[in-house]
């Protein structure tokens, strides 16, 4: 284990209190599976595809109804996970519900740093770093996790996850930040003050006035969750440090409208109540600081606006591109990039949730540890009904059709991407426990790294080698020519030859390309490639596709892309180049494999840009006025119909020199034939080849249908071994007064469902023991002593060096088979040795004495965090 793990002990800790604390009269976990489990088992033999028939997402924004609503069988699952206790509670206690836990979510605010003044006029206070940065202060953390979310939730300062890897791997370095940045608010008043006065702000009567009148602060404020607490909380502070204040309630599309959609600098908002959920285990956030604090994150306005120090965006650029040599120089980076995060601010990061996501008791899936149900990349491969095979399962969700959807930069709501993962089948899917990455449409993978490039290999389906150096084959594509409508070759561009940092070897199933997208046509290379020309059409300004919201997300690209080449056919194999590094090499894999999009679909949204009529992106429908795309509702539709009656009439192949090579003969005229007739059936045209297909969308209705894909190719009991993660089980049994200066030994068993957990599949049990003024003493590891056993002995010398009082031993355990770690404590008395009774002989030490900086580091409360949908 990690030598910081102490930090990600204290935050589980504290979530693993809070857990207990509510389930205390009730599991605190999801059940076992019930004993018909056996039979439905034996039911999906020979079955493929999805488990249910029918899904019916409907909206349902109010938390408190789900319970009701499980209760009354009308609804089998709730897409969000619930922080409010109360409605916990309830769900808990009832006979039909159950759920599960996740600890991927956060909640923030997000600052508009657009100005200095707006486009009417007024100053924007937040356009001034300094008081972007004395918010962190001027909040308290711990009152949100504690009243507002009611324990269901832990203070957070950083970009970081502190349930993920990386927060404990700079442990030491985020404490000293967030003791920087610890509740103050005379202090942040102080220096918003200051910063006030430079503007040309006065305090008059205890407002702020500017240009005679009262410097207003607009709070968009969500309103279906906590965060309607959170905006009011915050909204107060502000007007106690001298702002007047307007609290906007909007829900989650109203609120997209403005904070998302709109222009920053008309100055409609300044704060919003944000949230955002990681959709699996992120074992890497070196590209937190560019996607949360630069304009390479996104292409919406907001991201456009942000101008951090050169400083900040030289770092995020290049831990974007994992430009770093060794662990250390890594370490550095994001210990200097997370400071110069702070600074900047644009957004304070609040709490990190513990999610509780409810769902029927007869209802079994994949839930992510991270993403919960929402963000579950398995969800629509393994959910069903305990009791039977097939039937029509409810979806309850708190927003639906938020945001325009289409492939190249449609919706980012959590809740539109969870239905659209259903709907598609990538090369590669996440382990909900794990975040490692397991295959799905590839049979092979070798990843080539140079030597000395820090990455590790967990999983046996690919291998990991090293060369002294990686020459780019010359006829490797590495740009494209807008002009010409043709990749342009490692040879062309770099006649002297060009290198990369790693090589990644990818061989699909045998029969991908045999497969068939929802509408019944077969899979072509031009789907695989037509992604890729637009990934270098979007960035060219001489393209009637360019996107200046794109260019800062290809210009990192740009930078570590060394090129890509179709090395075989049959079967279909691809060989991709970069400098950009992961530290697993599953994830290496993931990010370089190419997945498809039906080539025909993205076709008609081409011409809708081409011809102006619409746009991919929602900053470019803004700028030129017209509607982002949506391939799925609303006005896009009669355009794209448009486009696909003219398409299908002249046979259209776009960008026909390189993409004509790639198809089978007539197969523009069967494409086309095909979508026309699926619009007639379906009125929308998102065609996709996951294990459901979209049959129905009713935006007024609010309610999106998916229907089983019955030529789904896998058999359905595949990803099944994912249904519950096996988070070990910890039972810690010593005694409770122990005599100071002689030896103790405490007993810990580790077990799963009541069976010992195999020692290999345990990576550390690491025990940490506090005195009794709360300062960690000394730390080791736990021994194995038998089958689900191991053992903890304290010598001599440390019961001696702890001294007499009150006590606490803490256990960490990390599993190979999940990534948050399992604790136990217990507590312990340490009694002064009798008068004239000599000291137990001192053995070998087994723990770790801490030094007294360690002892200080702690004492204090931690956060957790991460990112990837807001929702």
């Amino acid at each position: 284990m990690n030598k910081n793990i102490l930090s990600t002990v204290v935050v589980v800790a504290l979530i693993a209190a809070a857990v207990a604390w509510f389930t205390r009269s009730g599991p605190s976990a999801p059940e076992a599976p019930a004993t018909g489990t056996e039979v439905a088992q034996a039911d999906i033999s020979g079955r493929t595809g999805a488990l249910v028939d029918e899904i019916v997402f409907t909206q349902e924004a109010d938390v408190g109804k789900i319970t009701e609503l499980i209760e009354a069988g009308s609804h089998h699952v709730f897409a969000q996970g619930i922080t409010n206790a109360t409605v916990f509670r309830r769900m808990r206690d009832s006979g039909r519900a159950a759920y599960d836990f996740s600890y991927g979510s956060t909640a923030e605010l997000s600052i508009n740093p657009a100005g200095p003044r707006f486009k009417d006029g007024r100053i924007n206070p937040f356009h001034v770093p300094a008081i972007r940065e004395a918010l962190n202060s001027l909040v308290d953390r711990r009152h949100i996790a504690e009243e507002l979310y009611g324990g269901l939730a832990v203070p957070r300062f950083l970009p970081l996850t502190t349930a993920f890897p990386d927060y404990a791997r700079l442990a030491d370095v985020a404490r000293a930040i967030e003791m920087r940045y610890q509740h103050d608010p005379d202090g942040a008043k102080r220096t918003i003050a200051t910063e006030m006065q430079k503007l040309g702000a006065t305090m008059e009567g205890g407002r702020w006035m500017h240009d005679g009148v009262p410097v207003r602060v607009s709070v968009l404020i969500r309103s279906e969750d906590e965060r309607k607490r959170i905006g009011d909380y915050v909204a107060n502070l502000l007007e106690d440090a001298g702002f007047a204040t307007e609290r906007l309630y909007r829900t989650a599309e109203e609120a997209s409208r403005i904070w998302i959609v709109g222009d920053p600098y008309a100055g409609q908002w300044h704060i919003y109540t944000g949230a955002w959920i990681s959709l699996s285990i992120n074992r890497d956030l070196a590209g937190n600081l560019s996607y949360y604090y630069t304009p390479r994150g996104r292409p919406e306005p907001l991201w456009q606006a942000y101008k951090p120090a050169p400083e900040l965006d030289e770092i995020a650029d290049r831990l974007q591109r994992r430009d770093y040599r060794t662990w250390d120089e890594r370490q550095t980076l994001m210990t200097r990039g997370i400071d110069l995060a702070m600074k900047d601010s644009v957004r304070i990061w609040l709490i990190d949730q513990l999610n509780v996501w409810p769902r029927a008791r007869n209802v079994d899936l994949a839930v992510d540890l991270a993403g919960g149900i929402s963000g579950s990349a398995l969800w629509p491969y393994t959910i069903r009904f305990r009791d039977r095979i097939g039937g029509r399962l409810v979806f309850a969700t708190p927003s639906l059709l938020t945001e325009p959807w289409n492939p190249i930069a449609g919706s980012n709501w959590i809740f539109d991407n969870m239905i659209m993962r259903a709907l598609d089948d990538p090369p590669l899917l996440p382990d909900p426990f794990t975040g490692l990455f397991w295959p799905q449409r590839i049979v092979d993978a070798k990843v080539t790294v140079q030597r000395g490039v820090p990455v590790i290999r967990t999983h046996d389906w690919l291998s990991v080698d090293t060369a002294s150096e990686i020459r780019v084959p010359r006829d490797t594509w590495i740009d494209w020519d807008a002009q010409a409508g043709r990749f342009i070759s490692v040879g062309e561009k770099h006649p002297q030859g060009v290198t990369a940092r790693t090589r990644t070897v990818v061989t699909y199933e045998s029969d991908y390309l045999d497969r068939r997208w929802h509408d019944g046509t077969q899979f072509s290379l031009a789907d695989m490639v037509l992604p890729w020309i637009l990934t270098f059409e979007r960035a060219n300004e001489r393209s009637r596709l360019y996107d200046p919201s794109y260019a800062p997300t290809f210009d990192v690209f740009q930078r570590h892309f060394r090129g890509w080449r179709i090395v075989s056919r049959e079967p279909l194999t691809v060989e991709i180049y970069s400098d950009q590094i992961y530290p697993d090499a599953e994830w290496i894999v993931a990010a370089r494999a190419p997945s498809v999009t039906p080539w025909h679909t993205l076709t008609l949204g081409i011409l809708g840009e081409r011809n102006s009529e619409l746009a991919f992106s929602s900053n470019k429908a803004d700028r030129n006025n017209v509607d982002w795309m949506s391939l799925a509702a609303g006005p896009s539709l009669r355009i794209l119909e448009r486009n696909l009656n003219w398409a299908r009439e002249q046979n259209f192949v776009p960008y026909a020199e390189v993409l004509g090579t790639l198809m089978r003969d007539g197969e523009a005229a069967e494409r086309y034939a095909a979508l026309s007739e699926w619009h007639r059936l379906r009125r929308h045209f998102w065609v996709g080849n996951g294990p459901f297909y979209l049959h129905s969308v009713h935006p007024v209705e609010r309610s999106v249908v998916l229907r089983r894909y019955a030529d789904f190719p896998d058999a359905a009991d595949k990803w099944m071994r994912f249904t519950r993660p096996e988070i070990p089980n910890l039972e810690l049994d010593g005694p409770m007064v122990v005599v100071s200066g002689e030896p103790v030994e405490f007993d810990l068993r580790i077990t799963f469902d009541d069976r010992p957990y195999p020692e290999q599949d345990i990576e550390s049990a690491q025990f940490l023991v506090f005195g009794s003024a709360g300062q960690l003493v000394f730390k080791g590891e736990a021994v194995n002593a038998a089958e689900g056993r191991w053992r903890i002995a304290l010598s001599a010398r440390e019961l001696e060096r702890l001294g007499t009082g009150s006590n606490s031993l803490e256990v960490a355990v990390t599993s190979r088979r999940v990534a948050l770690p399992a604790f136990a404590s217990h507590a312990f008395a340490t009694v002064p040795r009798p008068r004239g009774t000599a000291m137990t002989p001192e053995p070998r030490p087994r723990g770790t004495a801490m030094t007294p900086a360690s002892r200080t580091h702690v004492a204090m409360d931690r956060t957790h965090a991460s990112g990837a949908r807001h929702e």
